[in-house]
């Protein structure tokens, strides 16, 4: 008999909870396991937990989305090169593995596994669960549109940042990272935006899980120099990014708000040789402004 999950589907949330993955896990031993991850919104925007929070966690559980994780990692991975960088038998890498192709989850070409289209799914559903993405998105594709530069828009989910939709102008560089991609949020002018209007034990939190990881010599590592940082945000009311997460990139951003807690921001992105001077510290963030409030009455009052 193989373990893993047998069943994985989304639960209609109850009001004020956030969707629910219900997963029917069945045991080596051949017993069932329901377990419900549904989450609780907590003060401000913060979505969910951050890190364990489960009283008795299921390891098994644990275990897959780690396999699942690796596979990303990886950019796919066979039997054997999963066990090795894991650590785990491979017995048991193929045993998950199994279970994971027979629930479609992922796909095996020749002796590669890698992750599934029927995430996609999953990930389409969570974002359309946020209101303000139909919000925003023809208001991003118009600021891409009018700039030529790359438009973002990004939430705060588990203490991370996760963007949900980045739009191209016809000048917009290629950069690293797609819808569903996860940022450090002190590292990102969005995240800083978002950062700057949570509560500040929230924040404080945040960087106590997470810590503050250089991701270039530009980025603020330093706690103080932090909230320094979001005290001048909340100031001018929008945040700069001036190389601290990608060389050679800067960005604009702004936060959204909704009856005065943050749901979200949204920025311009470009190559520090367009954005300079007077277009980067004033042209764009009035643009971003502009776009701003048009999404913040379309979330607030729809």
């Amino acid at each position: 008999m193989v373990a893993g999950p047998l069943h994985v589907h989304l639960r209609t949330p109850y009001i004020g909870r956030s969707p629910a993955l219900l997963v029917i896990w069945r045991s080596p031993a051949g017993e069932l396991t329901f377990v419900n991850t549904e989450q609780i919104f907590i003060g401000g925007t913060a979505r969910g937990t951050m890190g364990p929070s489960a009283t008795n966690p299921v390891k098994s559980i644990e275990a897959m989305f780690t396999i699942v994780e690796a596979l990303k990692e990886l950019d796919g991975a066979g039997v054997t090169e999963l066990a090795d960088h894991l650590e785990l038998p491979k017995s048991t890498i193929h045993n998950y593995l199994a279970t994971l192709e027979q629930e479609e989850y992922v796909v095996k070409e020749g002796t590669t596994y890698r992750v599934g289209l029927r995430f996609l799914d999953l990930g389409a559903y969570a974002r359309d669960q946020v209101e303000m993405f139909e919000v925003a998105k023809p208001e991003l594709e118009h600021l891409a549109s009018e700039t030529g530069e790359l438009a973002n828009l990004l939430v705060e989910e588990h203490g991370k940042g996760s963007y949900l939709y980045r739009t191209r102008g016809e000048m917009a560089v290629q950069v690293k990272g797609h819808v569903g991609t996860r940022a450090p949020l002190h590292s990102t002018g969005l995240g800083k935006a978002i950062l700057a209007h949570l509560p500040e034990e929230r924040v404080e939190a945040i960087v106590d899980h997470h810590g503050m990881p250089a991701s270039t010599p530009e980025t603020i590592t330093d706690r103080d120099e932090l909230f320094d940082e979001l005290e001048r945000i909340r100031d001018r009311g929008f945040a700069f990014d001036d190389e601290e997460r990608l060389r050679g990139l800067r960005c604009v951003a702004a936060p959204i708000l909704a009856n005065d807690d943050v749901v979200g921001a949204i920025s311009v992105s470009g190559p520090t040789n367009r954005l300079r001077d007077t277009r980067y510290r004033e042209e764009l963030p009035q643009k971003l402004l502009e776009v701003q409030n048009v999404i913040e009455l379309n979330v607030t009052y729809s």
